[in-house]
């Protein structure tokens, strides 16, 4: 049966090659970007529908759960994809460290505003997260907008660690309503990404290595479309966290509930029992 899926960060890289193989797939897409003249050129090529938001701007982020609320009223998938790692410290108009509002903060406000919808559809939501939850994260409650020991790297890792942890949280809390979530690693991939980031990653992703040694924008895209339509074989595991194709676990301090209540807070959100 064709499902209804939204996907942000939809205008190149992952999340447009897995918009073509779904609509070539019979699902109803609605593609998600920053950039509204390649989105819409996305959009066209594909046709489907399209909104643009960016995620530096959490009024547009808002706008875009209103306009999606109104134009889904069944929503089976939510693939918060959009993602970006930067270089010097920015605070962007709403008082947030642009990392951590543009990877966690936004895709958490929209899974919220979304929620009464992925609810009553049963949805998944999935986050793509990166290995660098692991490898380059120290999340601290006290310190949420990276203001002290600032790292571009670091602060990508927390972001994409909270993701992880947003995603269990999402799970305990609903999975009982049917709503399911995921979180994964794409691996290296050649895309746009980060190259135009003044930090180590986009030094990396202006040479020549990753056209060379990383995986097509395609291939990664068959780890998300996974989730998107399992096979019964799949087996995928909801909370979990995937590299590679397999749950993996990521040693962090149990701050879940935590989180969630300081990110709601941060937010103005009403919370949820």
């Amino acid at each position: 049966m064709p499902k209804t899926v939204v996907l942000t960060g939809a205008s190149d890289g992952i999340g447009a090659a897995a918009a073509r193989r779904l609509v070539d797939d019979g699902h109803h897409v609605v593609v998600v970007g920053r950039s509204a003249v390649k989105t819409k050129a996305v959009a066209d090529e594909l046709g489907v529908r399209h909104f643009v938001a960016d995620f530096a701007d959490l009024h547009q982020v808002r706008t875009l759960a209103a306009q999606l609320a109104a134009h889904c009223p069944r929503l089976d998938v939510l693939v918060n994809n959009a993602g970006a790692i930067f270089g010097d410290r920015h605070v962007t108009a709403d008082g947030f460290e642009e990392t951590f509002q543009v990877n966690y903060l936004a895709p958490f406000l929209l899974t919220n505003l979304l929620l009464d919808t992925l609810l009553a559809s049963r949805a998944l939501v999935v986050q793509t997260s990166s290995n660098a939850a692991r490898l380059s994260a120290r999340v601290d409650l006290t310190d949420l907008d990276n203001a002290r020991d600032y790292s571009p790297v670091r602060a990508y890792g927390n972001a994409k660690l909270e993701l992880v942890l947003f995603t269990k949280e999402l799970h305990d809390r609903y999975h009982e309503q049917g709503l399911s979530s995921v979180a994964f690693h794409p691996g290296g991939v050649a895309s746009n990404f980060a190259r135009t980031s003044r930090s180590p990653v986009g030094a990396l992703f202006r040479t020549p290595v990753p056209r060379l040694f990383f995986q097509s924008p395609q291939k990664a895209a068959r780890q998300l479309l996974r989730f998107v339509t399992p096979t019964p074989e799949d087996g995928i595991v909801s909370g979990a966290y995937y590299e590679n194709g397999r749950p993996r676990t990521i040693k962090a301090p149990p701050i879940g509930p935590q989180l969630w209540e300081a990110t709601a807070a941060l937010l103005d959100l009403n919370r949820r029992e």
